[in-house]
């Protein structure tokens, strides 16, 4: 079993796979000021929780944007399994090309995204990535990575709603009965997500444009069912995008 780590800024996702088959997910909250142990230990408990012998893993790959995490994932891979993680990051190859000003800077998820929607949905397309930020990428015909566009989180903005103002409660995620709220709840969730669906529809619309034509739309993201049920465009979800990449690319250089 190769073991793909996705470290986020909110959560790590931890996936299994054999060949190409997704054997399991699981989330664990990220933490920056955890040791290698402490990953090492709650890493084991959650496998064993799936049913995953430890035996059994051969290989991993961690794509990571929390750099501090970087070193100690690896450490707390080598501790709990004996193998030397992968790391997506510039020199690995990715089967793809990135065309921006510094290829560099470009998130470890963003290219693992990118990646498996080439691989396994073909070029071009457009990606929209809704985790802490949203994010949109463009592909081209080549399978290019030629840019994307970065928005804050749906919920970011939710809590900066509510904590920057005095009358505006903290509230669940969900879409209200219609779109003119009768109640403050109710507002605030037409806002946020009719108001990020119509958004996202909107940059869809500014991609397509910019392209000449119209790209299928992939999705993936804890947020994206919730708020892309309400898009008016065509977007097709697949929630593990970004650890299906990572498996891709573990094949790609081992």
């Amino acid at each position: 079993m190769i073991l793909a780590i996705d470290i986020g800024n909110t959560n790590i996702v931890l996936g299994g796979f054999l060949d190409d088959e997704l054997s399991f997910v699981a989330r664990i909250a990220t933490n920056p000021s955890k040791t290698e142990d402490e990953y090492a230990t709650k890493i084991g408990s959650v496998l064993r929780l799936h049913g995953i012998d430890k035996a059994t893993i051969q290989g991993a790959i961690i794509a990571s944007v929390v750099p501090p995490l970087n070193a100690v994932m690896k450490q707390a891979i080598k501790m709990a399994y004996g193998v030397d993680a992968l790391l997506v990051g510039p020199g690995i190859k990715t089967g793809i090309n990135l065309h921006c000003d510094n290829p560099a800077s470009v998130g470890a998820d963003l290219i693992c995204a990118c990646v498996a929607t080439h691989h396994i949905y073909g070029s071009p397309s457009l990606i929209v990535d809704m985790g802490t930020a949203t994010k949109i990428l463009v592909m081209d015909k080549t399978g290019t990575f030629c840019g994307a566009s970065i928005i804050p989180g749906v919920n970011i903005g939710l809590k900066a709603l509510a904590s920057g103002t005095a009358q505006l409660p903290q509230i669940s995620l969900e879409a209200p009965p219609s779109v003119a709220g009768k109640n403050t709840i109710d507002c605030m969730r037409s806002g946020v997500v009719f108001g990020n669906a119509s958004m996202i529809d909107g940059m869809i619309d500014r991609f397509h444009e910019a392209a000449g034509e119209a790209y299928p739309v992939y999705a993936t993201g804890g947020l994206a069912p919730t708020i892309l049920a309400h898009c008016k465009h065509d977007i097709m979800i697949d929630h593990d995008l970004v650890l299906k990449g990572l498996n891709i690319i573990y094949k790609k250089n081992k």
